[in-house]
């Protein structure tokens, strides 16, 4: 049976979870070694496109990844000397949302695109993905860009991200692809 599946990029950035309750963001964590998270909730509050607060009000956690563009990286990075600068964006975005101090982070223009929404309390999604992406979207959040695909237009939808990547502004090391179906993808 052919199944629909949603492909997007893969952002290179760093993984977050965002903790909501009662509408309010109370956590947020990056993904640190692995098997333990670094809190970063403090940070996290100051990244340029993160509701502080959402209209569900049951408990929510979404996995997403920080990232700074290509065009804020070349700016901060013109700004510092030499032996400073950073590498890429992705370790520029790592060490920003390991501030101790959010004033620095809120200045390096950290966005944050929701990928997958790991939980939400008492909340029927239609067995889908896309109708997840759609809940997060209404509920403020900027999400992965993401187009149906099928064995028909596979090899269309990857060459459509293969052209965007070129000019893209957002760091991107792949493509993900996952069925629609969250019961047939597990």
């Amino acid at each position: 049976k052919d199944r629909n599946c949603l492909l997007s990029l893969k952002m290179d950035g760093l993984t977050v979870l965002l903790t909501y309750e009662n509408g309010e963001l109370i956590q947020a964590e990056s993904r640190g070694n692995g098997e333990e998270g670094e809190l970063i909730t403090h940070n996290a509050k100051v990244f340029e496109n993160i509701p502080l607060k959402i209209d569900y009000k049951g408990r929510l956690e979404i996995e997403g990844e920080a990232i700074i563009t290509y065009d804020s990286f070349e700016e901060i990075n013109s700004k510092l000397s030499e032996d400073t600068k950073y590498k890429n964006p992705r370790n520029l975005v790592s060490g920003s949302v390991r501030q101790l101090d959010s004033s620095i982070t809120a200045q390096r223009n950290v966005r944050f695109y929701a990928f997958s929404l790991v939980s939400a309390e008492n909340t029927e999604f239609e067995n889908s993905r896309k109708e997840q992406f759609r809940f997060l979207q209404k509920q403020g959040f900027d999400v992965v860009e993401y187009y149906e695909v099928n064995s028909a237009n596979l090899i269309e939808m990857v060459d459509l991200f293969a052209d965007k990547i070129k000019t893209f502004d957002i760091p991107s090391d792949g493509l993900v692809m996952i069925f629609d179906d969250i019961a047939y993808g597990q």
